[in-house]
This record gives structure tokens, C-alpha cells and sequence, in this order.
């Protein structure tokens, strides 16, 4: 409890007529500091009364307009405050806004003061939201206030939004520069579908979707060809999420682990869609952060989405949130409910669920050895999806090795650093020879058996950095050109 400046000097002539009545024998020096102390006190006790009150009665809700919104939209935030009785303290609430989120200029956190008598007030600000994921409030802070005594307190009210990547950004996933489909639903680059077992190739026919291309034997053959898929068991997917510190390269809301994130998400749709259990295993800086086991149904995607949109890259320091595993989870709820049948058990149950983030931090020390970690002794043949940047080629070359171990599927999408880091892009050659060197990489990775590899990142730059090398390209033919063109014809002397 904080003392204005009032009470500080009504306190203060309390200790003058004290000191002074000591000094002096002064009874009425005596008695007139007592009544300036217990008046004080009064005040003090009503105030704290009337603090309490204000507490128990006083109702407050923030949040956005909307529940959803795309990277950089800008929507207002509401906040609205009031009493079940009036007050004779003075009220302000300060809406928790995010650390994500942006106040747009000539904006101010929304605050809402209700004076003495009042009940009800409200507020809405202008937010700007740069960052995707799914961001919550910060608690709110609550200022009671009279012209003696002032008390400030923090409330937890619970709001979220959900930031979406914006969908007209021009995020490329492909092969050498070609995307392979415009909708990562249905182009997900490694048939994150229905589990399916190789039948037999034959020739690609309009209606054909991107995704059952058989890129080997199109390369062999010379003419595109779709690989054929007996149905006949769902096969377990895993998404290993590298969020380590490299990913959060590139500008905000389109850095390396945005983009990863898209895509992963969209694959975790279509996978489940289709029946395939899908499980997720995060990585970062300090060790395995999420162990999701596979899962089916709309549960088990909405647990793997909201993991994902809550996911940001490591910076190497923070300590990282601990998350119940799946058996502790329903264990704890067992032991409150008596019964994992109960009908209060299925109310709670997907509290529990929302809880069960994965294992306690598992410390390890790179993306082969999260992997390995995480790996069961299970015979089933099993889909690998790995999401990653080219910061760490060796690294990712082991863990390609044991996710295809016993002839494994494996799906691999690279974030290009090159395309992400825009201070190199004005010189637009080296960049291009980087992109080469980057592409190299990626299709060693794609001629493994069983193994495809795709490149992602920023369409924009990506189109500017390939027209960059084939403008190069033909400008040092011209130049050839014109240097032979100068050069003089050879022969014998002249006599």
C-alpha cells in the first residue's frame, strides 16, 4: 500500500505533536497526535475495507475484436470493467496487451478509469499484431486509489488470439525453384496421407495431383510419372520441429520457423484428415522441448496445432515451460475424479489434454540425437517429417540416416538461409551462387531411397535471387561472345 502525499504529511504532524508533547509534558500536544493517528488509521482500515470489496465485486474482460487474425492486421482491443456496487475509491484497469502485439501510433493501452460512483467503463485501442502463433494476455494491472492511500494489483483474466501467417504471402515450398502446388493440403510434397504402400508408376495424366509424382522415375524416364498407392494400412507420421535459435532468422512474421511452421501445420491436417496418427517432437536449444505421442481425430490436431502456434524459435536462455507427458496427464486426472469413466472425468478431460504438451525438457544435443530419443522399438513402418534449416548439414544428414533406418519413409523440408538473410540480397550474384550450393545439398538429400527433400522459403526473394543468376548467366555468355568476337584470327607470318 502506497501513501500519498496528503496522508505522508498528516503522518508527518502526527510525529511533530508527538515529539513535541514528549519534549514538553504537553497532554494536548499528546492527545492531538493521537486523534491525527487514529484518524490516519481510520482511513487506513476504511480504505482497505473498501479495497477488498472492490476485488470480490469488480468483473473485467479483454480481448481483440477478433479471435483470429492474419500477421500485421490491425484490430482493436477491447476492455471493459465494472463494479456490482458503487465505490467511493477511484478504479483504473490497464489491459495486459501482449508483448507481441504493437500499439499503432496516436494509441494507448487501453485503461479504463471508473471514478467514485461509478460502475462501468470501457475502452478499445488499435493493436497491430506482426508475430504468428497464438499469443495470451498479459494479466491486467488494477489501481485503487483515494487522496490518502493507493494500492496497485495484478489480475489474471484469461484472453487469447490466434495470429495466422497471412495467406497472400508468397511462402514457396518446392524443387530447384519450382513449386510443387499451391496448397500444402494438397501438395505436401511427401504423400502425408493415407499411409499408403508403392504399387506400380505410370505416366502423369491432367488431374494428377503434384504430390503423387514420382520424381525418380520422372527424372529417369524423361517424362513425368505418379507412383500408385495401395490403401490398405495408416501409417504412423512424425513431425521433428527443429526450433532452435537459426530458425528465427529472417524478417518478423516471415522468419525461417514462421514458413517451417505453415507448412507443418498444413501437413498435420491433411495427415490426420486422411486417418494417419500423427505424433510431434520439437527440438531446441536446450534439448527436446515437445513429445507428442501419435494421435487420430479432431483432438489430436487441435493438441498438435495449438502446440505448434505456441512454439517460438529458442534464444539459448529462457527456461523452457515443462508440459505433463499424456500418462501423467490422464494419471493426475484419474486421482482427482476416482475414475477415468466418470462423467466429471470427460468434463475435465480436455483441460488435461490441452496439458499434456509432450515430456519433461530432454537435454540432447542435436536433431539426430531428439530423434533418437523419442524413437520406439516398434516394427510398424513409420513417416518422418523433418522441418529444419541448411545451418547444419552434417547434423541433418545423421538424422536422415536414422529416421530412414528399416527402409522408413522420410520427408525433408529446408528452410534456404540464404533467403532469409535480406542484408545479403543486395548482392544478388553471391547470393544466387549460395542458393546453388544450397540446392546441391538438397538434391544429394533427395536422391537417398526413400527420402525426398524440399526447399522452402520466401517466394518473392527466391524469384529475385534465381532472375539475378540468369541475368549473370547470360551476361558472361555475351561477354564470351564478344571476347572471342575481338580476338584476332590466327595463322601463318606474312611474308
Amino acid at each position: 500500500m502506497d501513501f500519498t502525499t496528503k496522508t505522508r504529511t498528516h503522518g508527518s504532524i502526527a510525529v511533530v505533536l508527538t515529539g513535541y508533547a514528549v519534549l514538553t509534558q504537553d497532554v494536548l500536544a499528546l492527545v492531538g497526535a493521537g486523534l491525527v493517528g487514529g484518524w490516519l488509521l481510520g482511513r487506513q482500515v476504511a480504505f482497505t475495507r473498501d479495497l477488498q470489496s472492490v476485488t470480490e465485486t469488480l468483473s473485467i474482460d479483454q480481448r481483440a475484436v477478433r479471435d483470429a487474425v492474419r500477421t500485421d492486421d490491425v484490430t482493436p482491443v477491447g476492455l471493459h470493467a465494472r463494479l456490482d456496487h458503487p465505490t467511493p475509491l477511484s478504479v483504473t484497469v490497464t489491459a495486459g496487451v501482449p508483448r507481441q502485439a504493437t500499439i499503432e501510433p496516436g494509441e494507448t493501452t487501453p485503461m479504463v478509469t471508473l471514478e467514485p460512483g461509478a460502475v462501468a467503463a470501457d475502452d478499445h485501442e488499435d493493436v497491430r499484431w506482426p508475430i504468428s502463433g497464438r499469443h495470451e494476455f498479459d494479466p491486467v494491472t488494477v489501481t485503487a486509489a483515494t487522496d490518502g492511500f493507493r494500492e496497485t494489483l495484478t489480475l489474471d483474466v484469461q484472453a487469447t488470439i490466434t495470429v495466422e501467417p497471412r495467406e497472400s504471402e508468397p511462402v514457396h515450398v518446392g524443387r530447384g525453384g519450382e513449386r510443387i502446388g499451391t496448397a500444402y493440403g494438397d501438395h505436401d510434397g511427401g504423400r502425408l496421407g493415407s499411409g499408403d504402400e508403392p504399387a506400380e508408376a505410370r505416366e502423369y495424366v491432367p488431374g494428377d495431383t503434384a504430390d503423387r509424382i514420382d520424381w525418380k522415375a520422372t527424372a529417369r524416364f524423361g517424362t513425368a510419372y505418379v507412383r500408385e498407392y495401395d490403401t490398405q494400412i495408416n501409417r504412423e507420421t512424425t513431425l521433428l520441429i527443429d526450433n532452435r535459435s537459426t530458425l528465427a532468422d529472417g524478417p518478423t512474421g516471415a522468419t525461417k520457423f514462421d514458413h517451417l511452421r505453415e507448412v507443418a501445420l498444413s501437413m498435420a491436417e491433411r495427415a490426420i484428415d486422411r486417418g494417419d496418427p500423427v505424433g510431434l517432437v520439437t527440438v531446441d536449444d536446450d534439448g527436446i522441448e515437445t513429445h507428442l505421442e501419435h494421435a487420430t481425430g479432431g483432438s489430436g490436431h487441435r493438441t498438435i496445432r495449438r502446440r505448434l502456434l505456441d512454439l517460438r524459435p529458442s534464444d539459448g536462455s529462457r527456461a523452457t515451460e515443462r508440459h505433463l507427458t499424456g500418462d501423467a496427464a490422464r494419471s493426475h486426472l484419474t486421482s482427482i475424479t476416482g475414475s477415468d469413466d466418470d462423467p466429471f472425468a470427460d468434463t475435465l478431460r480436455p483441460f488435461f489434454e490441452a496439458r499434456a504438451g509432450g515430456a519433461e525438457h530432454v537435454a540432447v544435443e542435436s536433431l539426430r540425437d531428439g530423434l533418437k530419443a523419442t524413437l520406439t522399438n516398434q516394427q510398424r513402418r513409420r513417416r518422418t517429417v523433418i522441418f529444419t534449416d541448411d545451418e547444419r548439414p552434417g547434423d541433418l544428414r545423421e538424422t536422415i540416416a536414422l529416421a530412414r533406418a528399416r527402409g522408413n519413409e522420410v520427408v525433408v523440408v529446408i528452410a534456404a538461409s540464404v533467403l532469409y538473410e535480406t542484408d545479403n540480397l543486395t548482392e544478388l550474384e553471391s547470393a544466387f551462387d549460395r542458393y546453388v550450393a544450397f540446392e546441391q545439398v538438397r538434391r544429394d538429400l533427395s536422391r537417398l531411397d526413400g527420402v525426398t527433400a524440399l526447399e522452402v522459403g520466401p517466394g518473392d526473394r527466391l524469384s529475385t535471387v534465381l532472375g539475378a543468376g540468369r541475368q549473370g548467366h547470360r551476361q558472361r555468355r555475351r561477354d564470351e561472345r564478344s571476347s572471342r568476337a575481338r580476338a584476332p584470327a590466327t595463322g601463318g607470318e606474312p611474308r
